[in-house]
């Protein structure tokens, strides 16, 4: 089952404080009862030296039985076993009960002396020595058992709160990681619900940045940079539908008129002919606009090149100056070209961009006028500029010269022209189709548009 990211963090944070307390509650267990069993190795090793000092001052066999009662009828819970050297039992305490028996389990240590004695459900911690008394040169065992009841009743009253301690942390924690986490991915249900609102006829909602952790400030960012970009996208393309009517309706209307027209009485073979003609050239119009909508299409998807090869930008640049030879010619214009370089990509391409360029300059500069074309290469790009003079461009409108339709401004519009705005955007998908770019500047009566190709195509 797929668990949301709040419940994973908190699962995580829980399970993560489960072990650390854990951790810390055996951990002091086992401190404290590896400290009950230091307590009760000092309290043996102390009745030690008490029962060595009874057993060197004892005058008999019969004093020592009694300063030994003596001195531990107030310790209810040890247990004294005195043997000598042939297993006899000399003395024991408590009377009533042997330390040692048959079935007892007795467990000591790697010198022999310190050890754990279970005997009738309880469990005893023992020293066992040899002591000298005065009255015998015969050595005698002795064996010491504590009681551990009180030391176990504490760590069993110890277990059970540190289990309810345990308990209550780990929901503690539980509740804390869950609350934490949800506090902490708000920024991203604040941005779930912005982007909820983000429609066709809303695209100016953004991303709280400031807001934000700064872990997610840049993800906000680049949200709201796709979202700029995708409301950019949109309005170009709402435009380009509004204008894109707009290009069509004109020719579209005067085919219709012109057809009404012709219809509305009956006219001779000369005129059908005129109409038909006229016709023709909008069709044509409408032919060559649906032909460049398309081209834009194709190379704005991002499509490969057709044919990619290496040629001289030179050479095409003069090949299309001595296409437009008439047309300059006519406005008394000497149109010159500098430079050589080279380039790798669409050839046809590549001189479609450059004619849309040349044809521009040569349509907005006046009579006798000067048009020119540098073309500079270097180890990285290949660049190509076409400049002429003539009325400058609003500087607010440079940005928008590349985009579908548009039209500067009246003063550069010429009436005999065909064109339908879209020859510089057609241009630019050239340009970024080779990986390149192009951009235009204008002032002090000339302007220059530049087109920069990368010198070998990725």
């Amino acid at each position: 089952m797929k668990l949301s990211l709040t419940r994973r963090l908190s699962l995580f944070f829980t399970v993560a404080a489960a072990v650390v307390v854990l951790g810390l509650g055996s951990m002091f267990l086992v401190e404290t009862e590896r400290h009950f069993v230091e307590l009760d190795r000092m309290v043996l090793q102390d009745k030690r030296h008490l029962i060595e000092e009874i057993l060197r001052n004892a005058n008999s066999a019969e004093d020592a039985r009694w300063r030994l009662s003596e001195a531990l009828n107030y310790h209810h819970d040890l247990r004294v076993m005195v043997k000598d050297g042939h297993g006899k039992a000399v003395f024991q305490f408590p009377d009533s009960e042997a330390p040692v028996q048959g079935g007892d389990r007795l467990h000591t240590d790697e010198q022999g002396t310190f050890g754990v004695w279970h005997h009738g459900g309880a469990e005893f911690h023992t020293l066992g020595f040899d002591a000298v008394p005065a009255y015998s040169a015969a050595a005698l065992k002795v064996l010491i058992a504590a009681d551990t009841m009180h030391h176990v009743q504490f760590l069993n009253g110890l277990r059970r709160s540190l289990v309810i301690y345990v308990m209550a942390a780990i929901a503690a924690c539980g509740l804390l990681s869950w609350f934490a986490a949800r506090q902490g991915l708000a920024p991203l249900r604040e941005m779930k619900s912005r982007a909820a609102a983000v429609t066709s006829q809303k695209l100016t909602e953004r991303m709280p940045v400031e807001t934000v952790p700064v872990e997610m400030a840049d993800l906000a960012q680049e949200l709201n940079r796709m979202l700029g970009r995708l409301q950019d996208d949109f309005q170009r393309l709402t435009d380009f539908s509004s204008d894109l009517a707009h290009e069509l309706r004109t020719p579209i209307s005067n085919l219709l008129t012109q057809t009404q027209v012709a219809l509305a009485s009956k006219r001779d073979a000369a005129t059908y002919r005129d109409i038909l003609a006229s016709n023709a050239e909008e069709f044509q119009r409408l032919a060559r606009m649906v032909s460049d909508m398309l081209f834009l299409a194709k190379t704005e998807r991002g499509v490969d090149l057709p044919h990619k090869e290496r040629f001289s930008a030179r050479q095409e640049a003069q090949a299309l100056l001595d296409f437009y030879e008439a047309v300059a010619d006519e406005k008394h214009i000497q149109p010159r070209l500098e430079g050589e370089g080279s380039m790798e990509g669409d050839r046809l391409m590549f001189r479609r961009a450059v004619s849309n360029l040349l044809s521009n300059a040569l349509r907005y500069t006046p009579e006798a006028g000067e048009v020119a074309i540098h073309i500079s290469a270097s180890a990285t790009a290949t660049e190509v500029t076409v400049e002429n003079t003539g009325p400058e461009i609003d500087p607010k409108k440079l940005p928008r010269l590349f985009d579908r339709f548009y039209r500067a401004d009246p003063a550069r519009a010429h009436p005999d022209s065909d064109g339908s705005g879209l020859g510089l955007a057609i241009t630019r998908a050239i340009a970024v189709a080779h990986g390149g770019s192009v951009s235009v500047t204008s002032a002090q009566g000339r302007t220059r548009f530049v087109l920069k190709f990368p010198s070998r195509q990725a």
